[in-house]
């Protein structure tokens, strides 16, 4: 009789391996998430998290010295930003986006604008003719000295990394990589596991700092098992609609810097440009004089950025009044909105309310707050803000303005911006002397804000 070979389930979410399959994973309680590999046999099992040296041993944490670990420049200072400096020799980053967000476009203009780094390209998607167009595309006729590998198997991708000793490893993508010690087709929770380890312990061992693209689901999640996110040591993830022409470049996790920093990037016909100053593109770009827009403050991480936040007041069509909020949480406008009739007196329960972030921004800063109210209320009224002032506070249940962190970044990006007046609130905190050309208006409650604004 044939051996069967014996299969595992694993959890595409936290990578949980079970005898059999359930409905719902019993380790991070998500349902739906169990996919059938083969298992690892004996002599292949753990194989990747071994070390190809016997001779290391425990040394004292005061001893290791890591002056000499400089950051390696991509040539992009938005991307050097995001990554806290540059990359750290031997490091894994992953990059993951949905399908034609800009990923291989990223991957291949970091070998091209650093020709001085020596870079192995490893592509499985594409062929060397297919890359050389989308080079030509990019940079024109200097491709620079950029290696191109064209290679599925990881054996064999390793054996050329170890002799070329490159700069630079790039790998699209992983899902299509897969080796000889797991019988599972590429792809699958068991290939991709092995294929991350395997070029974890390359760059660990060598110091060359290896990129990932990564595919991701239609949930938004990075295609195959959580544990990947485990193994590498930076999570870089594109946000933005293809449609449009602005991407977003946000890290999800970073051993070596923050996690509160995003890049933004325009896709143009050469490939992705640099937007150095974000509020370019989420400042009005209409005539003054239009009512339900405010300028909002927000910090993402240690960037300020001014966005219009753009409301829409009108007189309910339907019986019931329909709340809608665009890059803004719902429930946090109901409440804004409840605030507003409760301790302010305004009857907007009757009334349809559209909120709207503009530059397809997903809002979680407090600080919008109020702006938000500024656009509902000038909305309600028909009365234009001037467009010469800001807003940055949290607003309470009770009414009152609460204060926000680092007003001093967000007033000095208001005026270096041109904008003459920001409101922020009574209780906050402020350096003894404001930048010049801007005043700074500190309201208490919602009411004191409505005075302040509609006198």
């Amino acid at each position: 009789m044939a051996n069967k070979s014996k299969t595992l389930w694993f959890c595409t979410s936290c990578g949980n391996e079970s005898p059999k399959w359930m409905g719902r994973c019993p380790a991070c309680g998500e349902w739906n998430t169990m996919v059938e590999a083969p298992a690892e046999s004996k002599k292949t099992a753990g194989a990747s998290s071994r070390l190809a040296s016997s001779d290391r041993k425990p040394r004292k944490l005061k001893d290791i010295d890591f002056s000499s670990e400089a950051r390696i420049s991509l040539g992009m200072q938005e991307l050097d930003r995001l990554l806290g400096g540059g990359m750290v020799p031997g490091s894994l980053i992953l990059i993951g986006g949905e399908p034609g967000i800009g990923k291989s476009t990223l991957s291949l203009q970091i070998p091209l604008g650093c020709p001085s780094l020596r870079t192995l390209y490893v592509t499985g998607e594409e062929s060397e003719k297919q890359v050389k167009m989308r080079a030509r595309r990019l940079a024109g006729e200097s491709a620079g000295d950029c290696m191109i590998y064209c290679e599925t198997r990881i054996e064999d991708i390793l054996e050329q990394a170890r002799a070329m000793q490159p700069d630079l490893m790039i790998v699209d993508s992983v899902q299509t990589m897969f080796t000889d010690s797991v019988e599972s087709t590429p792809g699958s929770v068991s290939q991709i596991k092995e294929v991350a380890a395997s070029l974890l312990r390359f760059a660990k061992e060598t110091g060359v700092p290896v990129i990932l693209i990564g595919h991701i689901t239609k949930d938004g999640y990075i295609a195959g098992p959580k544990i990947l996110e485990h193994i590498v040591d930076v999570v870089l993830q594109f946000e933005g609609e293809n449609r449009g022409s602005y991407r977003i470049l946000r890290s999800i996790k970073n051993r070596f810097g923050s996690t509160s920093e995003l890049a933004v990037f325009e896709m143009t016909g050469s490939g992705l440009r640099e937007v150095l100053n974000p509020s370019e593109m989420l400042i009005p770009m209409h005539e003054e004089g239009l009512s339900g827009t405010a300028i909002a403050s927000m910090l993402d991480g240690t960037r300020p950025l001014l966005f219009e936040v753009q409301a829409l007041v009108s007189s309910a069509a339907y019986g019931t009044a329909q709340r809608s909020a665009t890059g803004f949480d719902g429930r946090r406008l109901n409440m804004l909105l409840a605030v507003l009739e409760k301790r302010a007196g305004f009857h907007l329960s009757a009334k349809d309310v559209f909120l709207n972030m503009a530059g397809g921004l997903k809002v979680n800063d407090p600080a919008c707050d109020l702006a938000v109210i500024a656009a509902v209320l000038s909305s309600n009224f028909d009365y234009a803000l001037p467009g010469d002032c800001c807003f940055a506070g949290e607003v309470g249940l009770s009414g009152e303005i609460r204060p926000v962190g680092q007003i001093d970044r967000r007033i000095g990006e208001a005026a270096r911006l041109g904008f003459k007046r920001i409101f922020v609130s009574a209780y906050s905190s402020l350096d003894s002397k404001s930048p010049a050309g801007i005043k700074v208006v500190k309201v208490s409650d919602v009411p004191e804000l409505v005075r302040a604004l509609f006198k």
